[in-house]
């Protein structure tokens, strides 16, 4: 990897003659007050008596390209942009002393010489600040034109968000220094020695890279203590740098900024990246998550390309954004319960092949993709709950099928079933994997998946639905999770084998099961009789007492059943 690094105070960064600029289109400023007062609170201990003599900031990571004197801040924006704000408002307080004549002549030759050194020099003809910083699209015309040249007025009406906490942090830093310094005699020579200190104890650890696939593998690695750049912060980049020349309109940039920000509004952050993957794998060879940039970055080379990207990407940020919301309207009742059943098994292999799916069939042949949803539903019970078996053995079948469907080399339900079978177990191996299953219910995924089990088994013996979603009924373990002495029949070892097992738990009334806590199984087994639950009820008719070989055989039952409820016709 094509990469440099070094340690270096602020004073050292901004005294290289170098100007550092924001890309155009990397996320607006976003650090709020929390961010500002732990910056605040880190620097003033250090000038307590027993204060350190550095504070190291983390990571920076730069771009260099061309020209060696401009370097594009990748990863630090949000920390360097709050340093320059800090300098700012010491700067201001400087001006406001020259403005009441305390020591006026002195303090305009501080103001100056700090500007110059660490924001940048005011152009003699416009006054405006030729900066050593530069931020992105959203936010410089801001920072340049009032915070920069520390304006007396700062519009309040009509900003963006991100102008707004710009605004904002500018204000409660300057509260700060006021607050700190005072309008004394002395005031501008201390607020001048604590900038001039200040910068050179604040380091970071700067990483230069030559290029964004770089930089992205640097991401990859770093944590940093500002809000790190993600893998959508660097897409959007790219998008954008190659869309945007100097011949693009205005419109034409404001309409991709829309597109974008109806995208991530449908998703949040650290969902992105996943729907990046999904769709790129639902059209695309499966592209692992480390590859991904590199990936896209070598198939979309020209501004046709990454409009094209940009809109597809529009369209289905719609349905990943509704495939991970069972509760969406676009759903009918079947649909949503198979969705809700992939939540509940927190799989997420399936959802390249779903999303081809949606895309071929939701709106032309409804029935073909609420079938293909369901029968997902149904391996996901078989493959991944029930025989446990590797997870990434599916992904690259499912991706296969997105591609098949994308380009039509299978186009009805038989011809998909067919493909889906290499991953779809068996009534054998599902029922010899299901006899021995067992689930402790002490994780809260696990009790959920217990109780949906227990609800289709009962529902399929008795013909009557249950609610689990109210408080009349919970799971109860027949063999108490923490036994007392009353249980002869299990050691501790038998114990551990035994009492997750899924024919060890049953749905019962929480009245009931408040009434026989940890008693023995014949007491427990007289309550049961009250039961209004089949299965439950079935327990006391059946057997006598409650051992290994008691548990195996309700197993083996039950498993018999759950083979005809979780099964695929045609497959």
């Amino acid at each position: 990897m094509n990469l440099s690094t070094a340690n270096e105070n602020f004073r050292q960064l901004v005294g290289h003659n170098v100007t550092y600029s924001i890309p155009p289109f990397q996320r607006d400023y976003s650090w709020t007050e929390e961010n500002w007062e732990e910056l605040w609170l880190d620097i003033i201990a250090m000038y307590s008596d027993d204060g350190e003599d550095e504070h190291y900031m983390g990571y920076l990571v730069l771009q260099s390209g061309d020209d060696q004197k401009i370097s594009s801040v990748i990863d630090g924006q949000q920390r360097i942009t709050t340093i320059s704000i800090i300098v700012l408002s010491s700067l201001l307080h400087l001006e406001k002393l020259i403005a009441k004549d305390i020591d006026a002549e002195n303090n305009r030759e501080r103001e100056k010489v700090l500007r110059s050194s660490y924001i940048g020099y005011k152009d003699p003809i416009s006054l405006r600040v030729r900066s050593k910083l530069t931020l992105n699209n959203q936010n410089n015309n801001y920072y340049q034109s009032y915070l920069a040249t520390n304006a007396s007025h700062l519009p309040a009406r009509n900003l963006k968000p991100s102008e707004h906490l710009l605004r904002k942090a500018y204000l409660w830093y300057v509260s700060k220094i006021e607050a700190r310094f005072g309008f004394e005699q002395d005031s501008g020579e201390k607020v001048t020695a604590f900038i001039d200190s200040l910068v050179d104890k604040l380091f970071f650890t700067v990483i230069s890279v030559t290029n964004e696939l770089n930089a992205f593998k640097v991401f990859e690695t770093l944590n940093a203590r500002g809000v790190r750049l993600s893998s959508t912060d660097l897409l959007k980049n790219y998008i954008f740098s190659v869309i945007s020349g100097e011949d693009t309109h205005l419109e034409i940039i404001k309409d991709l900024e829309d597109k974008w920000e109806r995208i991530t509004g449908l998703l949040n952050s650290e969902s992105f990246p996943e729907l990046l993957r999904v769709f790129w794998n639902s059209k695309n060879k499966i592209v692992r998550k480390k590859d991904l940039f590199k990936t896209i970055k070598k198939s979309v080379d020209s501004n046709t390309k990454a409009f094209a990207l940009l809109n597809d990407l529009e369209y289905n940020a719609e349905i990943y954004a509704d495939l991970r919301d069972p509760q969406s309207s676009t759903w009918n009742s079947s649909e949503r319960d198979s969705l809700k059943q992939l939540n509940l098994y927190s799989v997420k292999q399936p959802m390249a092949m779903l999303m081809s799916a949606y895309r071929a069939f939701y709106k032309t042949e409804r029935d073909t993709f609420t079938k293909i949803l369901n029968a997902i539903s149904v391996i996901s019970f078989r493959y991944n709950i029930i025989c446990n078996l590797p997870p990434q053995d599916q992904e690259g079948l499912y991706s296969s099928v997105a591609i098949k469907i994308e380009n039509k080399d299978l186009t009805d339900l038989q011809s998909i079933f067919s493909e889906l079978r290499e991953i779809y177990p068996d009534d054998q191996q599902f029922v010899s994997a299901f006899k021995n299953k067992q689930l402790k219910t002490t994780n809260s995924r696990n009790q959920k998946v217990v109780q949906y089990i227990l609800k289709k088994l009962e529902e399929s013996v008795s013909g009557q639905s249950i609610d689990l979603e109210t408080k009349v009924f919970n799971i109860e373990h027949i063999l108490p999770q923490n036994p007392k002495e009353n249980w002869p029949n299990f050691s501790d070892a038998l114990h551990l084998q035994y009492a997750y097992r899924l024919a060890n738990m049953i749905i019962l009334e929480a009245s009931i099961n408040r009434e026989i806590g940890t008693k023995c199984f014949e007491e427990k087994s007289e309550a049961f009789k009250g039961s209004s639950v089949s299965l439950t009820k079935a327990i006391p008719e059946h057997f006598n007492e409650w051992g290994p070989n008691t548990i195996d055989s309700r197993q083996n039952y039950l498993a018999k059943q759950a083979k005809n409820i979780w099964k695929i016709q045609g497959i």
